[in-house]
């Protein structure tokens, strides 16, 4: 049996214990059907992770798992949405696609996605379904449809041999749009629609909104501009000061990770608060990297992988789905040799040793601990990004 590092045999074992009646036909339904799996493939850590699981997913339940590598899951979307008005209804290209956001607010709208299953997979059980963002994405409930494999929070990265001490670093987005004023060209964010980037807009929506309420319901087409002008007002000061003018931005957060490796931009941010310390194993930063957190908080969500409505393996994606919220490839997918994405599970549902394993990674040099990571910025509801992205456009795009 292939285990991660750390994680015991016996704990791998439990995890296949009490399974739900019916999940033994599943696995029969499983074996030897293939998994096109729709993910971002943009960093090569997770690449390999999700290489991984194919062949762990291969050797143990005889599937065939297939990374189909997106730069943007708004494709694997359209993709469905094709399929759908073709007629398509059985015999789908993706059989299992790493979605959320607005992304999964657009499929389960146009019934895009199979009936829920994240409830009924065995490794269930183990899920901190305390944390409402795992069964609340982007303010819409996921019925099941989605099912947990990891967290995400937006932490900030600087190079203290440049930089100096990140206790220095800006502590809001008014501190940070003060700082660029300062440091002319050594900041940027990604171009949206590109992920990490608009996820910085939010970021600083929230944080120079007049109401954060308004952000949980539906965008109001009336009230669009007034509730979000504190946002195009803070991107029009920093717009001169960006780096290259911003005339230009990084494609992805890969593209912004090698501007701060070259010392062209000195603060940097991701979605994981362990990506500096993965990157500093990896020889991609500097060991003088740290991270840091806006005090008042920062963007925080659950990423999910679901199961289109048309997909050709259910059985066998279900499977790929349980076996992603099992503790050892939680474990893996936790430990930033492999990836450093937090885990969904709640430690107090592990065995002993389990969690023993858990509390024994190394999270790196750069990893702020949970304690640190500040409070939590609910993500606004699926439809403020949607505008903001078609509104970033007109004004900012080329």
């Amino acid at each position: 049996m292939v285990v991660a590092a750390g994680l015991t045999l016996t704990g791998a074992a439990k995890a296949e214990e009490a399974v739900p009646a019916g999940w033994q036909t599943v696995l029969d339904q499983a074996k030897g059907q293939t998994v096109y799996f729709d993910a971002w493939g943009g960093s090569q850590n997770i690449n390999d992770y999700i290489g991984w699981v194919g062949e762990t997913v291969g050797e143990r339940f005889g599937i065939t798992l297939k990374h189909v590598k997106l730069d943007d899951t708004a494709s694997a979307v359209s993709t469905v949405v094709a399929e759908k008005a073709a007629g398509k209804d059985d015999g789908g290209s993706i059989d299992l696609i790493w979605i959320n956001g607005e992304n999964f607010a657009a499929m389960q709208e146009q019934g895009l996605l199979a009936d829920g299953f994240a409830t009924t997979l065995p490794n269930w059980r183990y899920v901190d379904i305390a944390n409402p963002s795992v069964t609340v994405d982007f303010t819409l409930p996921t019925e099941g449809q989605e099912s947990p494999w990891g967290g995400a929070k937006l932490v900030f990265f600087s190079d203290t041999a440049r930089s100096g001490s990140v206790d220095d670093m800006p502590k809001s987005a008014v501190e940070l749009l003060d700082w660029a004023k300062a440091h002319p060209g050594r900041f940027s964010y990604p171009t949206p629609p590109d992920f990490v980037g608009s996820s910085f807009l939010k970021q600083v929506l929230v944080e120079t909104v007049a109401d954060r309420d308004a952000l949980q319901k539906p965008v109001d087409e009336a009230s669009f501009a007034t509730v979000t002008k504190p946002l195009w007002d803070w991107l029009d000061q920093i717009q001169p000061v960006l780096w290259r003018s911003g005339r230009d931005h990084p494609q992805n957060y890969p593209a912004m990770k090698q501007l701060l490796a070259d010392g062209e931009l000195d603060i940097i941010f991701a979605f994981n608060p362990a990506e500096a310390s993965s990157a500093i194993a990896a020889g991609e930063l500097p060991d003088t990297v740290r991270s840091f957190v806006f005090p008042g908080g920062t963007l925080g969500n659950t990423h999910f992988v679901a199961v289109p409505y048309n997909s050709s393996a259910k059985a066998a994606a279900k499977v790929v789905a349980n076996f992603l919220i099992s503790p050892e490839a939680q474990l893996r997918k936790e430990d930033p040799r492999y990836w450093g994405d937090p885990t969904v599970l709640a430690m107090d549902k592990l065995a002993p040793e389990d969690r023993d394993a858990f509390a024994e990674i190394d999270r790196g040099i750069a990893t702020l601990p949970p304690a640190k990571l500040g409070p939590v910025l609910a993500e606004p509801h699926p439809t403020w990004m949607t505008h903001i992205e078609a509104e970033w456009q007109k004004r900012y795009g080329t």
